[in-house]
């Protein structure tokens, strides 16, 4: 029970942690959305996501999954004390770094022409891509010096990078947007990304390490074992990438850049406020699910305490932001954004199959099962473009809200299945219980969306809020006597 408790507490922590810091990156983004949508509006949101869908793709292809899968490597080394096999992992890392970086100008440069003309339908792009060619090497070297942070668990630095660059990246773009407009967009990317590898580089060098000595042709045998997971996670990433690619630009095609700014702006939302989960998954869980992945048991217990504190967590969260959604939007962006309400609402429904999709998803990696996972990556790939498509041209922006619901639903369905024929790995029912019930708050929560009057719809949810809030402490603080640890945190704060 102690071992347990202390699982679930740990869990919190970096949940906490990390919540911590996207509470002031909303606030940071609050401002920082609400500037863009004033001076760029729908039509420059759109013009940022048609930039940005590409780039994503070229990371995914020429990245190879090496910041991801070395974080296994840098977590071993660095938990068994192994100071020499931590720095080769951590020169290795920085080495294949430079290269998937540079690989990425190049190819970005090569077809900078043909990604502006498959985006806008036009060259008057090109410039802008060759330009933002320059952040791909930025950003895999960022990635490298965050990864390392992650390995040796230096959640601390990875949080106060993540609260100081949210600052730096709002005081350089502003001015930006506000003096050039539209043209301000592609020095803004730049810019960021600078900052960012300056934090990263700032806190990684932290990390000390043995001096290692290592040929060129060694990194490149010894760097393999990253990349064989690595390249998994490139396929996969590919995949995500470009069903993105692709819907934006279907979107964009047949309902113009407007609706790809509803439809990114949308994302915007659902995925910043929920990211306080799924950043810890990343950064704590994976890492922990990774050193016990030979026992089937443990990763089982893992799963199921990751899944718990998770949902609970996230149950008055979501309330929240449907039930305040029309504030949310206006306050974040403008008037001009609010036909996508119903389409925000719609996708909160489906965090939840997504936050158990993904703790179960975490297993494959874990366990180095890069076969399985690529298998499950381009099935479930596929069902969401089909899906995505599908819906949008029967329902058009709510439609996508729909699908990715039914996404989820599908991708758990599949991973029950595999995880128990192919590990003998299952959940008790008390899982699926917990589950169903919050996400009962809600679903009562977004069927408040449908009170016209506005005065008893915020009353309604008020009420769901609260029951919602009183459930998940009530349950936290049996799995992790949550009054005893916040008494704890706070008595060592004042002793500091």
């Amino acid at each position: 029970m102690t071992e347990q408790r202390s699982s679930y507490r740990q869990i919190f922590k970096a949940t906490s942690l990390f919540g911590g810091v996207q509470v002031f990156q909303i606030l940071i983004g609050i401002v920082r959305v609400k500037f863009i949508a004033v001076l760029l509006g729908t039509a420059g949101v759109g013009i940022m996501g048609l930039l940005n869908a590409p780039l994503d793709l070229i990371v995914a292809i020429t990245g190879l999954g090496i910041s991801f899968s070395a974080v296994r490597d840098i977590s071993a080394a660095d938990g068994e004390l192994e100071k020499s096999g931590l720095a080769k992992a951590i020169v290795l890392l920085r080495r294949w770094s430079w290269v998937t970086g540079l690989f990425g100008v190049l190819v970005t440069i090569a077809f900078a022409p043909l990604l502006s003309q498959w985006s806008f339908g036009n060259k008057e792009y090109t410039w802008a891509f060759i330009w933002l060619s320059t952040t791909l090497i930025l950003g895999a070297i960022s990635r490298g010096q965050t990864a390392v942070l992650q390995g040796t668990r230096r959640l601390k630095d990875l949080a106060k990078a993540s609260v100081i660059g949210s600052a730096l990246g709002l005081i350089t773009s502003i001015p930006l947007y506000y003096w050039f407009g539209n043209e301000g967009i592609v020095p803004a990317i730049v810019i960021s990304a600078i900052t960012v590898l300056f934090l990263s580089w700032y806190f990684a060098r932290k990390v000390e390490i043995e001096p290692v000595q290592m040929t060129y042709k060694e990194t490149f045998s010894s760097g393999m074992g990253m990349v064989k997971l690595g390249i998994s996670m490139t396929i996969a990433g590919f995949i995500a990438s470009l069903s993105r690619y692709i819907l934006n630009a279907y979107i964009s095609h047949n309902g113009g850049i407007e609706v790809v700014g509803l439809y990114n702006a949308g994302w915007g939302v659902v995925g910043q406020y929920t990211a306080v989960v799924f950043a810890a998954m990343a950064t704590d869980y994976f890492p922990r699910l990774s050193a016990i992945h030979s026992d089937n048991g443990k990763v089982q217990e893992l799963v199921r305490q990751q899944s718990e504190t998770a949902l609970l967590i996230l149950t008055p969260l979501l309330s929240l932001l449907i039930i305040m959604m029309p504030v949310v939007v206006k306050v974040l962006y403008t008037k001009e954004f609010l036909p996508m309400l119903m389409f925000t609402n719609l996708t909160i429904l489906g965090i939840h199959f997504k936050t158990l999709s993904w703790a179960m998803g975490y297993i494959y990696l874990a366990k180095s099962d890069s076969r399985i996972f690529l298998i499950l990556e381009i099935i479930g790939g596929s069902i969401i473009l089909g899906l995505n498509l599908l819906f949008y041209y029967l329902y058009g922006l709510n439609g996508l809200g729909i699908s990715f619901i039914i996404s989820y639903i599908i991708a758990i369905l599949i991973s029950f299945y595999v995880l128990k024929r192919r590990y003998q790995i299952s959940f008790p029912a008390n899982l699926y219980v917990k589950m169903i019930f919050t996400y009962c708050f809600v679903i009562l929560a977004f069927l408040t969306s449908f009170i016209d009057d506005s005065l008893h719809r915020y009353l309604v949810g008020a009420v769901i809020l609260v029951l919602a809030t009183i459930y998940s402490v009530y349950k936290l603080n049996q799995l992790m006597d949550l009054k005893s640890f916040i008494v704890d945190k706070i008595q060592n704060k004042l002793r500091k």
